[in-house]
């Protein structure tokens, strides 16, 4: 049975992300890419779906430390038995021209009796690899244990290599104080030469140096600096450093609401969760990583405007179909199992004002357009234009019928506002007059049709009822102000309507049955994220704060958050680690701290 969410750890080396429970199993590794069949999926199955188990083999034996080696993914667990204490080291090499996954036991007192158990099960759990033990004179024990299937191959090194047994290998072996037992795991197209070992010692060292340099250049001051610098660690690590393109979350099908159909696949590369991240690495310091994100934008948006997709894959893939895996019973029996994400050939309207209040970041941060770059933007404003009178399924990528969601369409006034500061600010060729004619008949049919006066607030859809926290986002690229008004009555709303009794925001009622599924899921992490930023600009500090306490300590002891979090449950929920709501909370402590993102970029262009 696969651990509590928040018992995971994520390892990267820039192009995949697996999961570690406390108990020291691998339960969730994709290779080559996040977005790969799994070789190990007991997260979303059970055991004989794959895994890789490497822990003390006494029963009471238990975890007294884990962390990551300061700025990293290097994570040190230690455990304690009654005969010793022993430390596990996990990492992965980053751009190293394969993929591998290093565990290194350390004994620091006694002797300690470790357990090992590998389950390989390639294409999700489906496939029985061809497993046989080859001749390796670089090997430790001169041997390496090969397991093939199709176009995958994998390889497993170290001095005590596990025996098989009828579902996969297991074993036994001791580490005394002051020795070292590694092990090796590594990938490789099952039609190449097996891979040569890696050095781990060197391996280890410049892995470290590389996160530990990374992170030195962020920004990050005030009481949640070490929130915020954890939370850009998660964005770049899951980033792949080859394309620039930017997962959701390296996981699929982790639940909404336990036990529950709200399960899906995130692992690809959302043009509005990357144009955020894009804000939140600007805001830190990170303008080569923002510069490479965008030639990833690039890249995938050539062609058509009419093809214009809300997600990619990793390298810019169009075709992402949905399928469920039946053979796999979900993560603690939440149904079904979904590969592919089927929201790729929706319409979502905010999602072209997303990129273009991203790039407009980019530009005052510095960022030079080319001829390519400027060009695209104009041609994803004819996008907007286009279609500037149809609905969409609207931010959160509902499956019932399209509506006029008024968080849309402020993020295509966004689109036109940001084209013609481009116009008026930057000396950019464009239809600035135009622009400005479509900006203005945006902003009052939006507040003639999206804001209701008797309630005093914005409402989630023209006409509708029923409010929604991404109108949260309106003052966030400039519709209105924080305090105006119509903004605070719309908090008020949202605060009386969506706040659960823990005092979490709701994204929305979803008994209304307005996203066409059946009701029920926790607090997403990122409204309530808002919400504390929105309190932050208002001058509601002590609210403030108590909230993003709250929010901050949902992260587990790595630093790391999921999608949502159930509150009576103590326990996450959703997607992990969840790059959205990373980048709100980097947002929100930006806001804690006073930070405002214009005046910043604009101070890093001077």
């Amino acid at each position: 049975m696969a651990a509590p969410i928040e018992d995971y750890a994520l390892l990267s080396d820039l192009q995949t992300g697996p999961l570690i429970s406390r108990n020291g199993s691998i339960d969730w590794l994709c290779f080559p890419r996040f977005d790969s069949p799994s070789l190990f999926s007991s997260l979303v199955g059970v055991e004989s779906h794959g895994r890789w188990l490497l822990a003390p083999r006494q029963s009471e034996a238990a975890v007294v430390k884990r962390q990551y080696v300061d700025s990293t993914f290097v994570l040190e667990t230690v455990w304690k038995s009654s005969t010793g204490l022993a430390r596990v080291t996990d990492f992965m090499p980053v751009g190293h021209t394969g993929s591998s996954i290093l565990r290194r036991v350390t004994g620091l007192e006694g002797r300690v009796e470790m357990c090992q158990e590998l389950i390989i099960r390639p294409r999700y759990g489906t496939v029985v690899p061809w497993s046989r033990r080859i001749q390796d004179g670089a090997a430790p024990g001169g041997m390496v244990l090969l397991a093939m299937a199709g176009p995958d191959a994998v390889a497993l090194r170290g001095p005590h290599l596990p025996e098989a047994h009828a579902h996969g290998h297991s074993g036994d072996f001791r580490v005394a104080a002051g020795e070292i037992v590694d092990f090796e795991l590594t990938w490789f197209p099952s039609h190449r030469p097996v891979p040569p070992a890696v050095d781990v010692d060197a391996a280890l060292e410049q892995s470290i140096d590389y996160w530990t340099r990374w992170g030195s250049h962020c920004r990050s001051d005030g009481p949640y600096g070490g929130a915020v610098k954890r939370s850009l660690l998660v964005l770049r690590a899951l980033t792949n450093y080859e394309t620039g393109g930017i997962v959701a979350a390296p996981t699929t099908s982790l639940p909404e609401e336990f036990g529950g159909p709200r399960n899906w696949d995130y692992r690809f590369c959302w043009l509005r969760d990357a144009a955020l991240t894009l804000e939140s690495m600007l805001t830190h310091g990170y303008e080569t990583e923002a510069l490479q994100w965008r030639n990833w934008l690039l890249r995938a948006l050539a062609g058509e405007p009419e093809d214009l997709q809300i997600m990619y894959g990793i390298g810019g893939e169009r075709d992402l179909p949905e399928s469920v895996l039946d053979h796999l019973p979900g993560y603690q029996d939440s149904r079904p199992v979904r590969i592919g994400n089927a929201a790729v050939a929706q319409f979502q309207a905010d999602v072209v004002g997303e990129v273009m209040v991203a790039l407009e970041r980019l530009r005052l941060a510095g960022g030079k357009e080319d001829h390519f770059s400027w060009a695209l933007q104009q041609i994803l404003l004819g996008f907007v234009e286009k279609h500037i009178e149809d609905k969409d399924f609207g931010l959160w990528e509902m499956r019932g019928e399209p509506q006029f969601f008024t968080h849309s369409r402020v993020m295509m006034w966004a689109a036109f506002d940001c084209g013609i500061r481009a116009v008026r600010n930057h000396g950019l060729d464009g239809p600035a007059d135009h622009w400005e004619r479509l900006r203005g008949q945006l902003r009052t049919e939006i507040l003639r049709e999206g804001f209701d006066a008797d309630l005093n607030s914005f409402t989630q859809t023209y006409g509708g009822g029923q409010t929604d926290a991404a109108l949260l986002v309106m003052p966030q690229v400039g519709f209105l102000p924080y305090d105006d008004d119509r903004m605070l009555g719309t908090v008020a709303r949202l605060e009386e309507e969506l706040l659960t009794d823990d005092g979490l925001l709701l994204r929305y009622r979803t008994e209304t049955g307005v996203d066409g599924l059946d009701p029920g899921e926790h607090p997403f992490l990122a409204c309530s994220f808002w919400l504390v930023e929105q309190y932050a600009r208002t001058g509601r500090r002590f609210e403030a704060r108590n909230l993003m306490d709250k929010l901050v300590g949902f992260s587990n002891e790595l630093g790391l958050l999921s999608e949502e979090y159930a509150t009576k449950e103590g326990r996450m929920a959703g997607n992990f680690p969840q790059a959205f709501s990373h980048l709100a909370l980097v947002r929100a402590a930006d806001a804690m701290h006073g930070v405002d993102l214009l005046s910043l970029a604009t101070e890093a262009k001077a």
